[in-house]
């Protein structure tokens, strides 16, 4: 595989994230572009992708605050979000099905991971299926339980990573 780099998000990615949302998230669980525009607008320090020298592979977007409520709707628009706040929500884990099983996930968390803490953040929070809760542990995220949140009509898992 050709040599792989990781780097903040700009517009012109917008429909390449997009499309792997699109593949990698059923129905109502993929963001829509413009939620993806909005993310990569607002929080460009939040939102990194992986790429190789064809094409973008993946990406990770999120947002910070203060006050984490993973079954907050709203602020997968970034309604809430501060740049300055110490927490920060993960929207979107994703690679296309292209790359996976070849350890891009994990190349992109590493990363982002030791982005946020430079960034001087002192925790990171997601939600996740099931079948994902015991791959996220290995990034040594802790599972919280069972989250309210109904997104795309789906059950989900909080977890988050202390840093």
């Amino acid at each position: 595989m050709s040599k792989l780099n990781i780097r903040p998000a700009n517009i012109s990615d917008l429909d390449r994230c997009f499309e792997i949302e699109t593949v990698s998230y059923a129905g109502d669980e993929a963001a829509t572009k413009e939620k993806i525009l909005t993310r990569i607008k607002t929080y460009p320090e939040g939102f990194v992708v992986l790429e190789n020298k064809e094409e973008i592979i993946g990406f990770i977007n999120s947002g910070a605050t203060h006050k984490v409520e993973l079954s907050d709707e709203e602020f997968k628009e970034l309604i809430g979000h501060d740049p300055s706040g110490e927490h920060i929500v993960i929207m979107s884990v994703a690679v296309h099905p292209k790359y996976q099983g070849k350890s891009m996930a994990s190349k992109l968390m590493h990363s982002f991971i030791s982005s946020m803490k430079k960034l001087g953040k002192t925790e990171i929070y997601l939600i996740c299926q099931t079948e994902l809760v015991d791959m996220y542990a290995r990034y040594g995220f802790i599972h919280l339980g069972e989250s309210d949140s109904e997104h795309g009509g789906l059950s989900w898992h909080e977890m988050s990573l202390p840093l």
